[in-house]
């Protein structure tokens, strides 16, 4: 998950992953394993409708310190350059 460290370009969240998967601006989304449904299956949806390959962490703390921040993440993307 260093990529997601590293990239320079990321959005974090929910609603910022998904609007940026619709936008076509996703290269790859990572997504917590322990988010409810109601976020896990319109990601999960979009990602695929879109091509953009899901990958799945363990909790939402663990996603929220590989994004360098203090609280938890549901979701983050990686955008193209």
């Amino acid at each position: 998950m260093h990529r997601l460290k590293d990239a320079r370009k990321k959005v974090i969240g929910f609603k910022q992953s998904l609007k940026m998967i619709e936008r076509g601006q996703a290269v790859v989304v990572y997504l917590a394993k322990d988010v409810e449904d109601k976020i896990r299956l319109p990601l999960l949806e979009m990602s695929a409708s879109q091509g953009v390959p899901v990958v799945e962490v363990e909790s939402m703390e663990e996603l929220g310190k590989a994004c360098s921040i203090q609280v938890g993440a549901s979701a983050a993307a990686i955008l193209k350059d």
